[in-house]
């Protein structure tokens, strides 16, 4: 008997083909956003979830698990949505989707630079509402990429992989960690033991970090304040990295020129403020949304599922 998977989410069919091949897959072809009781009602007679970050996993979901459910495997990199400590508890296996994302993360990185510092957004409405009306020295000036200070916090693959891109536009690497980088994966990279010394040489910020405790609010306003005025910060994380008050401040007093975000804090609820100041550069959190990557993270979700019912352990194990 194949063991039954439960889908939370339309997944790329190449996927769902996979899925339907090898396992009794309970799908969702009206992709329907579960709450946590439908969740738990639809998990009553299946071995395993195959969710996206949209479901949230809390303790008291984890608790009310059918006992028959022995995996979540996690299309996503990130796993915040998840209460790790409840999972283990109750002997579940979680796992996620690292490395796929990268590339497609990296290049959605690029392009919120690029329109947070070219007011892409102004720009694109000013056209489509024909407010365009002529040309001038002074229209829609930006600020340049070229040549500029980079500074990323965060530097494992996905900020890696940015700052291979942005080196094509001759930007200066500057970065933090936990911890310094071999010499191969610096690349040149200048590294700054601590986020307070790297705030002061960016011109611009990129954020990727996991979300955690840790990392609540990392981008706060004595944080902001030790950046360069003027600077530029993306997020293409997690929305949890950055205190939006403080964010929203800056933006507004011109302590920083612009922002560009793909992800924020109570998706898609997000702070109304954004949405009314005309120097962030907003996307749906679209980071990992090329069919590429859709279904890379599908197969690589689909791998740690065989290993499991294989008696194998799972490549991404988290718990």
């Amino acid at each position: 008997m194949k063991p039954a998977i439960l889908v939370t989410r339309k997944l790329p069919d190449a996927v769902e083909a996979r899925l339907r091949r090898d396992y009794d897959a309970r799908l969702n072809p009206g992709d329907i956003l579960y709450s946590g009781d439908e969740i738990i009602e639809r998990a009553k007679d299946v071995d395993a979830i195959l969710p996206c970050h949209t479901e949230k996993f809390s303790a008291e979901v984890i608790a009310r698990l059918p006992g028959r459910v022995r995996a979540i495997a996690n299309f996503s990199v990130g796993y915040d949505h998840v209460d790790l400590q409840a999972a283990k508890a109750r002997g579940i296996i979680v796992t996620n989707t690292p490395e796929v994302l990268s590339d497609a993360t990296a290049e959605l990185t690029l392009m919120l630079m690029l329109g947070a510092a070219r007011r892409a957004g102004e720009g694109e409405r000013l056209v489509r509402t024909g407010a365009w009306k002529d040309w001038s020295p002074g229209f829609m000036v930006g600020t340049q990429v070229t040549g500029k200070r980079l500074g990323i916090l965060g530097f494992g693959r996905v900020g890696q992989v940015v700052a291979r891109r942005a080196r094509g536009f001759d930007m200066e690497i500057h970065y933090h960690d936990l911890r310094r980088m071999a010499p191969e994966r610096e690349e040149g990279a200048t590294y700054h033991p601590t986020p307070e010394e790297l705030m002061p040489h960016c011109d611009f910020l990129t954020l990727h970090c996991v979300s955690s405790p840790e990392t609540f609010r990392l981008l706060n306003a004595g944080r902001i304040a030790l950046l360069p005025d003027g600077a530029i910060v993306v997020n293409a994380s997690r929305g949890a990295v950055v205190d939006d008050d403080a964010l929203i401040a800056a933006l507004k007093s011109g302590k920083l020129t612009a922002a560009g975000l793909d992800v924020y804090q109570n998706e898609p609820d997000i702070h109304p403020e954004y949405r009314r100041l005309p120097n962030v550069f907003l996307m749906p959190h679209i980071g990992s949304a090329t069919k590429e990557t859709r279904e890379a993270m599908g197969f690589r979700a689909l791998d740690n599922l065989d290993a499991i019912f294989s008696g194998r352990e799972p490549r991404d194990r988290v718990v």
